[in-house]
């Protein structure tokens, strides 16, 4: 593809040195494959050191490649994972002779999937200290083209909101400051051209596996080029390198399609299910669990417990999850996180008496815990108060009157382990939902001296996936699943640990249409926390129907957040007949191919996914707004096989894949608001 390089004199740009009278080579106008700050380049760039004299100047030069079978892997960070039957990796090697700096960028090929994976590994083969100030993972250069970038904004209980705009003479910005991923800006990013849709058009995409802050940049510049960035935050980040110390920057994933923005989404799940997330679970139907929060709250006790625990049985439920307020002192959220020993004066029993007894009731046992913070008022804030994050001599920004914990100090680390292993090591526990409630500010660790608390924030985030390594190699048996406040640290690096995260801490069926469907523009239903909850719903006080809820959950890890005693019979026989559905069509609503039918800005919503084999779908309906007279409403269908006939038993209709995805399917006039309807799709 070199022809596309064309050469000329740009004016003002620069030219290196050795280009001698000739202008027409310029770093500023070429595109590059890691731009670096002080070659030349003046757009954004990738790599920013600053020499032990203060420099920041870097002039990477090609030394060489290696290509070999198999994927990479990077010490201490999760990435992709494949065997060398199914993936390739390209290095190549780069360095400046200057400063002795070595970089390498790691490229792994997954042709099934269609995926490229970005890393990079820093090493100073010189003799001096050197600083890196900004180190992202990927870079692509367009030479042209028309784009439009969509990234994902929003706040807590309502994340992932899709937004879309034309790439301007401008730069582009999104990412966190907060020390996760972040309920503000999702840390994906998708450069689409002008004329993309969901079905046809050209589209790329990066997905960035860290938990941590991260940055994202678009830019168009001068010449109409543009260059999409992605890597760690480089706003407070400092890394020290000593002579002969390596860095290894966390992982982009890429991805490519000609086929539009759903087959986009598709090659990325596929890339999640097989190879991100790990463990036993990672293509399981998970048992549908009740949580008690929104049933109980910091309400409970080993009776009360037990008594949810026999209504959820005779509703069919197969898990029972003790949410916050088992521990320490703790019976609201202003005291006890960090003392992680089971509260038998309020529980009324031991842990292990409490699971055998839910387990008489047919149920599995999960329980919440928060093991990243630290409350003031707790036991081990009293006898290790220098172990939270927190600056000398200011009082501390509190976010629900609680702190975090140093987690880039391995003996905090090995703490928190002891703790939880001590208390579940003997418990039948089959499911952990693992909180993180508040964002990182006052930053210092008393642990590190001062020029190295720019490492601080990406320290921590190498601690949680130290602690969670550990503990998911030590508990193979126990399903995690991610939380932060809901979904705000919904990110690749966490599940390569856990493969499942709450989606968000708002349950209303209507408001989680937004939020999973901009989620899965990158992560499949399979790994999406999704639940009924209660109504009106405690967090919007909006009324729908039981099977409305139901309809969005089953794209999802299915379940329960109330109390099956206060449903009504109707509701009750509703619940039953939900369990026994999902359990049946999970592999196909969770865990198949997942098309975006509309978009959500319009007065209907509908979706679905397909057996890998084509051989059953799910598809669901929601009538938003509705209105007198109103035309019929049809939707055409994707992903099957259009030479097979189908049964739609809700409807007793026998209808050829053809028909239904050319023809489109005729929905039934629903005069209700915010009423979903949810039809089986089944091969003849």
């Amino acid at each position: 593809m070199d022809y596309l390089i064309t050469c000329a004199d740009r004016g003002f740009s620069g030219n290196p040195y050795e280009a001698g009278e000739d202008r027409t080579y310029s770093m500023d106008a070429l595109p590059q494959e890691y731009p670096c700050r002080g070659n030349g380049d003046y757009r954004s760039t990738a790599f920013i050191v600053c020499d032990s004299n203060g420099t920041t100047g870097c002039d990477l030069r090609f030394q060489g490649y290696e290509i070999s079978d198999g994927k990479y892997s990077i010490p201490g960070l999760p990435a992709v994972y494949a065997s060398e039957e199914e993936a390739e990796t390209l290095k190549i090697c780069l360095a400046d002779s200057v400063n002795g700096l070595e970089v390498t960028l790691l490229y792994g090929v997954l042709p099934e999937e269609d995926i490229i994976t970005r890393s990079v590994k820093v090493k100073n083969a010189g003799n001096s200290k050197l600083y890196l100030e900004k180190v992202q993972s990927a870079c692509l250069d367009f030479v042209g083209g028309r784009y439009d970038v969509i990234s994902f904004y929003g706040r807590h209980a309502m994340e992932r909101n899709f937004q879309r705009s034309e790439v301007l003479h401008t730069n582009t910005v999104i990412g966190s400051r907060r020390g996760a991923s972040s309920h503000q800006y999702s840390p994906v990013v998708i450069l689409a051209g002008h004329e993309t849709t969901e079905t046809s058009g050209s589209c790329y995409a990066m997905n960035f596996v860290y938990s941590g802050e991260f940055k994202a940049e678009v830019e168009k510049d001068q010449y109409n080029q543009t260059r999409m960035l992605m890597g760690l935050q480089d706003e407070a980040f400092r890394y020290p390198l000593d002579s002969g110390e390596s860095f290894f920057a966390p992982e982009v994933i890429l991805t490519y399609t000609d086929q539009g923005l759903n087959r986009l989404s598709q090659n990325q799940h596929a890339c999640i299910r097989k190879h991100i997330c790990r463990g036993k679970y990672k293509n399981q139907v998970r048992p549908v669990l009740l949580n008690s929060w929104e049933a109980s709250y910091f309400d409970i006790t080993g009776k009360s417990l037990c008594q949810l625990a026999k209504h959820a049985g005779e509703a069919g439920i197969e898990m029972l999850v003790m949410d916050d307020g088992w521990f320490g002192k703790r019976d609201d959220d202003n005291s006890g996180l960090g003392d992680w020993y089971v509260n038998e004066k309020k529980l009324g029993m031991s842990l292990s008496e409490l699971i055998q007894r839910v387990n008489a009731e047919g149920l599995k046992f999960g329980i919440w815990v928060e093991p990243e913070m630290i409350s003031e008022d707790s036991r081990l804030y009293e006898e290790h108060p220098d172990w939270c994050i927190a600056i000398p001599g200011r009082k501390p920004t509190r976010q629900r009157y609680q702190l975090i914990l140093d987690y880039s100090r391995d003996e905090v680390v090995e703490y928190i382990f002891d703790q939880i292993y001590n208390e579940f090591k003997d418990a039948e526990i089959d499911y952990i939902k693992w909180d993180m409630n508040r964002s990182m500010t006052d930053r210092f660790s008393q642990a590190l001296p001062a020029e190295r608390q720019g490492e601080l924030c990406h320290r921590y985030v190498l601690g949680f996936y130290k602690l969670m390594e550990k503990l998911t190699t030590t508990f193979p048996q126990i399903r995690f699943e991610g939380c932060c406040g809901g979904g705000g640290r919904f990110d690749m690096g966490v599940l390569y640990y856990a493969p499942q995260i709450w989606c968000s801490d708002d349950t209303d069926a209507i408001e989680r249409i937004s939020i999973q469907h901009g989620t899965s523009f990158f992560y499949p239903p399979s790994v999406m926390g999704a639940h009924v909850s209660v109504c009106p719903n405690q967090q919007t006080g909006r009324s729908v129907s039981i099977d409305t809820r139901a309809a969005l959950a089953y794209y999802g890890t299915f379940g329960y957040e109330l109390d099956p005693n206060e449903l009504n019979d109707e509701e009750k026989e509703a619940v039953k007949r939900q369990i026994q559905y999902y359990q049946e069509y999970a592999l196909t609503s969770a865990f198949g191919k997942y098309y975006r039918l509309t978009g959500v800005g319009h007065e209907f919503v509908a979706f679905m996914s397909v057996a890998d084999d084509q051989k059953s779908a799910v598809f669901s309906f929601v009538q938003r707004r509705t209105s007198a007279n109103k035309g019929i409403i049809y939707i055409k269908l994707r992903g099957l096989n259009e030479a097979a006939v189908y049964t739609i038993p809700e409807l007793g209709l026998e209808l050829s894949g053809a028909s239904l995805m050319y023809a489109g399917l005729p929905m039934p006039v629903i005069k209700a608001d915010n009423t979903a309807k949810t039809f089986t799709l089944i091969q003849k």
